[in-house]
């Protein structure tokens, strides 16, 4: 089941991301299930949340895989969708 977890930075949070971000990327290479990710960014290309495709048993483990990111435990984001995604192309 592909999931996509898009998580919106809090504002001012910058410095949170930079200080997350060496964990943040271990955790994605460990984990196993991450497909693709990336930042997303603003008008101005400054990093603004996350979009991560997770490839996963069941929404369940998206949960769990999304409680245990550095990003997440570290209250960089203002808010997280976890959302079932149908790759066509």
């Amino acid at each position: 089941m592909l999931i996509a977890l898009i998580g919106r930075d809090k504002p001012g949070a910058l410095q949170i991301r930079i200080d997350n971000r060496d964990a943040h990327f271990d955790y994605l290479k460990s984990s196993g299930v991450v497909t693709q990710a990336g930042p997303l960014l603003d008008a101005e290309g400054q990093m603004c949340g996350s979009l991560v495709v997770l490839d996963v048993a069941d929404m369940t483990a998206a949960e769990g895989w999304a409680a245990m990111d550095p990003y997440g435990k570290a209250g960089l984001f203002e808010t997280v969708e976890l959302i079932h995604w149908n790759k066509v192309i």
